[in-house]
């Protein structure tokens, strides 16, 4: 049922951001899907309730939607366009390994506390990290030229 939510949730609102993004610019719609993300781990840390579970989805949903149609548009305007089968294939496999990282950040946490709640602090770190990163980014959204 939560996944339901989130595929529910995450198609609006990847329509919103898209539409937010028109107005306020991409990089500060990716960032304050970042900054989402971060406040959805301090919620997952305090959950205690069924309840609970569906917000965090529709939560999840929100970051999800906004940040993954977003962040693959700024990419794609921003690497050298005769290069752009490269540099997609470096951001795939990044998101490949994402999907490793996390959950090998939290299955380590929680081994070593035997506290799962905890193991959801571990992936906070990435999210930061993440969002610091975007504040070296261009603020051009024209597509960078390499010389021929």
């Amino acid at each position: 049922a939560i996944l339901l939510v989130i595929q529910v949730v995450a198609f609006p609102c990847a329509l919103l951001f898209g539409h937010l993004a028109k107005k306020f610019g991409t990089l500060l719609m990716i960032r304050i899907a970042i900054m989402i993300y971060i406040v959805t781990v301090f919620f997952a840390y305090g959950m205690d309730s069924l309840a609970h579970v569906f917000v965090l989805g529709g939560m999840v949903a929100l970051a999800q939607g906004g940040i993954q149609a977003l962040s693959r548009s700024y990419f794609a305007r921003i690497i050298p366009k005769e290069k752009s089968n490269e540099f997609f294939g470096f951001y795939n496999i990044f998101g490949k390994f994402a999907a490793i990282l996390g959950p090998a950040i939290m299955s380590f946490i929680e081994g070593a506390t035997g506290v799962v709640r905890y193991s959801i602090l571990g992936i906070l770190p990435l999210f930061i990290i993440g969002f610091l990163l975007t504040l070296l980014l261009p603020k051009q959204t024209e597509r960078i030229v390499t010389p021929s």
